[in-house]
């Protein structure tokens, strides 16, 4: 009589199992609904209220899901995926959530008819690698050398952003920064450090058009006399130091006993000698300019305007390395170990100016830098940073290609490929992954659908004839131009993607939707309010009527 018993069970299990399931795949839906409408060039833009009560105004994926407090784990997630692909290659961050609440949208109709999520997810995994075997086979290599080729490529990935109206402006920007920070590794392999190397400073006021890539590195400091000190110097000698020019302090609270007066003279000459030995060793090197990352005393400040010698204090060590990589300069630790070779000279100006209120000191116009600074000009502190968001995606994108000079086609057509040829291959699986297999095919087609939406046009007659013209595998350079919405060739429009960008988009979204759905129960390790007296509460398990009940997104 046991049997029955162990049946139940085992159904209400799977039962469970469903509905927890059924909950990850709606929360998951709503992340991807929310930015749904943000795809594409003419994608809507949203308006977010952050923590502090200041407006973001965007159309940039990541910037919008991070900005949402979110109570279901499932929707975290997703919003974790879009963080992830901002970080790998800074762009795609709309495009993988569509594509993964697509993914994880087909496969309800799967868990509903009891398939087993490890099926599925070998069927999605499968259709991962055949699909990133098709990008291989579209992927078009370009002369990273030829500016066109890797302008239009920049364009055409921020032709979806706000900025898209300035024209080639922002491309230009970007290309230039990360040309100028790129370090070959040998073997044809280059490195580009957006994060260390290229600082966006951001100054409100004048036009958008007065942005530029400087030659060089800007900061927010003034010299430290500014009545004694040059504040121009052609082909400056300029020393870097990250220790003080100022007597050393006690490291605790020091006391001192002088038993006589002149006692306390010798102290202060003994301060006045140590500074004084300090600036000597450093003026015999003959610099014109001193920056250093601690602090710079008066008479340390008196010794160097005495020798002509201008001097900045308290810089930020980030600013430190970039003005090394773009002057040549060593930092140096300890001023009695200054060499000749430690000195930069490849800068051929340094200028302050101001700007607004705030003065800038520039060092520009060297030889061959390995550092920038891209100064961001615009009539409010909100579009200048809607600006900066779009040339982050710009350089990111520009650095994808100099790692890897392959581009795919846009504006749908490369998933409409993928899809097309997918649901070719998935007639030669056997068993019961055939189907799982075809659906992921499907769910490609996601993307240029979502694309139609926002053009305005007839998504049903576009799609129909797109898939038309991809039935075979063939035609893989059609796909929709994002401004008017007509059925194209991308080759012609120069609508490109970055590979890089579109495989990581693939692996990202198929890799997260197979992790949730291998999600059966939501164990909740929160304590819960106690009332007086009551003993420890035991962990609970979430079952899908708890998870329904609780609010995906915030109103």
């Amino acid at each position: 009589m046991q049997a029955p018993v162990l049946v139940l069970s085992d159904s209400l299990k799977r039962e469970s199992g469903r509905k927890v399931h059924h909950g990850n795949i709606q929360a998951s839906k709503a992340v991807a609904d929310i930015i749904r409408t943000t795809l594409g060039p003419r994608s809507m833009l949203k308006m977010l209220l952050d923590a502090g009560g200041g407006i973001v105004v965007t159309n940039d994926g990541n910037a919008i899901l991070r900005e949402l407090d979110v109570a279901h784990p499932a929707a975290k997630s997703m919003i974790e995926l879009s963080r992830t692909q901002d970080e790998e290659v800074g762009d795609g961050t709309t495009s993988v959530i569509v594509l993964a609440g697509e993914m994880l949208h087909v496969a309800e109709a799967f868990v509903e008819k009891n398939y087993h999520p490890t099926v599925i997810c070998r069927a999605y995994i499968k259709a991962l690698e055949d699909s990133i075997a098709v990008l291989d086979k579209i992927a078009m290599s370009i002369d990273i050398n030829d500016r066109s080729s890797v302008l239009g490529l920049v364009k055409s990935c921020i032709g979806t952003k706000f900025t898209s109206q300035f024209g080639d402006l922002i491309a230009d920007l970007a290309i230039d920064a990360t040309t100028t920070v790129g370090v070959d590794l040998g073997q044809g392999l280059r490195e580009v450090d957006i994060k260390k190397y290229i600082k966006i400073e951001k100054v409100p006021g004048g036009q958008f058009e007065d942005s530029e890539v400087l030659k060089g590195v800007m900061f927010n400091k003034d010299v430290v006399a500014p009545g004694k000190m040059k504040r121009k110097i052609v082909n400056p000698r300029i020393i870097l130091l990250d220790c003080p020019l100022e007597y050393k302090k006690g490291e605790n609270q020091t006391n001192a006993e002088l038993v006589r007066e002149e006692d306390w003279e010798v102290l202060l000459k003994l301060e006045e000698e140590y500074i004084e030995n300090i600036c000597v060793q450093i003026l015999k090197f003959k610099p014109d300019l001193v920056i250093t990352e601690k602090g710079l005393s008066d008479l340390a400040c008196h010794y160097f305007s005495k020798a002509g010698v201008s001097a900045i204090r308290r810089l930020r060590k980030t600013d430190n390395n970039r003005i090394a990589k773009a002057c040549g300069a060593v930092i140096v630790n300890r001023p009695d170990e200054l060499q000749e070779s430690d000195i930069g000279t490849g800068a051929g100006l340094f200028e302050v100016k101001k700007i607004g209120d705030d003065f800038f000191s520039f060092i520009v116009e060297c030889k061959e830098p390995k550092a920038c600074t891209v100064l961001l000009r615009g009539p409010s502190k909100d579009f200048i940073n809607e600006v900066e968001r779009n040339l982050q995606d710009a350089m990111s994108v520009a650095r994808n290609i100099i790692k890897n000079p392959k581009l795919v086609p846009g504006g749908g057509a490369t998933e409409l490929t993928v899809s097309a040829t997918l649901k070719q291959k998935s007639a030669t699986i056997e068993g019961i992954e055939k189907w799982p297999y075809e659906a992921a095919a499907i769910a490609f087609e996601a993307i240029p659908r979502t694309l139609a939406q926002n053009c305005g046009v007839n998504v049903i007659r576009t799609m129909t004839a797109l898939q038309g013209k991809h039935a075979n595998g063939e035609n893989a350079w059609t796909g929709i131009d994002g401004n008017s919405g007509l059925i194209a060739d991308m080759k012609e429009c120069k609508i490109w993607d970055s590979y890089n960008v579109k495989a990581q988009t693939f692996k990202t979204a198929i890799e997260a939707a197979c992790m949730l759905l291998r999600i059966d129960d939501i164990v909740s390790g929160i304590k819960k309010k106690q009332a007086p007296g009551s003993g420890p509460s035991k962990p609970t398990i979430e079952t899908e009527g708890d998870a329904d009940n609780e609010q995906i997104l915030p109103d």
